[in-house]
């Protein structure tokens, strides 16, 4: 008997345990240009929520995205690109947001639905154009936020720079692009790279623009990025 109801506690301790456990949700539909390092970045994401006892999917397919959004502490737009949504799917999505939900995008999640001017104000910056793939000098704007402190000052790497078109003011700029460090840059003084917002229901965005290049998701730097940009959501 006594066997048996330590059995039971340990069970009931397990399913606590589980559901205690903050579930984030990747969501990689591409209705326009596919990014090769996709899979590296889900496996990356997989191994980061394992790291972290994180509890983790991936989809693609949009309307189980959105019907699973109830139980979901984060999402993860891993460059999404194109007209991903129904008006139907827009509308969940944005429900998910004015009730708290908490949301990270990555890379080309700023190349995502255009025809949408909520999502446009929500994103921060919808994507223009870019240059070759090479190395740039990323500024760390706010050397205190937990989501860059562990970064140099002036942090070089090799990635595919985005520039944006439509960005949003009130944006908080963690980290900016030195266009004199490049070709290509057509942002000039002013060319953030990644951003937060926070919004009054408690909800929290973040968008980082790196991540075009699978070799970025074995970064040690650029991992952690991404591993302190969810934890600032899950605050």
């Amino acid at each position: 008997m006594k066997l048996q109801k330590l059995f039971f506690l340990l069970l009931v301790f397990s399913v606590t345990l589980v559901n205690a456990q903050e579930k984030l949700s990747i969501f990689y539909k591409t209705a326009g240009f596919k990014h090769e390092s996709i899979p590296t970045g889900i496996a990356a994401l997989e191994e980061i929520a394992e790291e972290n006892n994180w509890t983790i999917s991936a989809t693609d397919d949009a309307e189980k995205f959105v019907s699973e959004l109830s139980n979901i502490d984060a999402v993860i737009f891993l460059s999404t690109t194109g007209d991903v949504f129904t008006e139907d799917q827009q509308e969940k999505f944005r429900k998910y947001i004015d009730n708290g939900g908490n949301f990270f995008g990555i890379h080309a999640a700023s190349d995502t639905e255009y025809d949408w001017p909520w999502y446009g104000k929500f994103i921060g910056a919808y994507f223009e154009s870019h240059p070759h793939i090479q190395e740039a000098e990323v500024v760390v704007e706010m050397q205190d936020h937990p989501t860059v402190a562990h970064l140099p000052k002036v942090w070089k790497r090799t990635d595919e720079w985005y520039n944006f078109k439509n960005i949003n003011p009130n944006l908080q700029v963690l980290l900016q692009l030195n266009e004199t460090s490049y070709e290509g840059g057509k942002n000039g003084e002013f060319h953030p790279h990644a951003w937060f917002q926070e919004f009054e229901d408690g909800g929290k965005m973040i968008y980082t623009g790196g991540g075009h290049t699978a070799a970025s998701y074995n970064e040690p730097l650029f991992r952690e990025h991404l591993v302190k940009c969810i934890q600032f959501l899950l605050k």
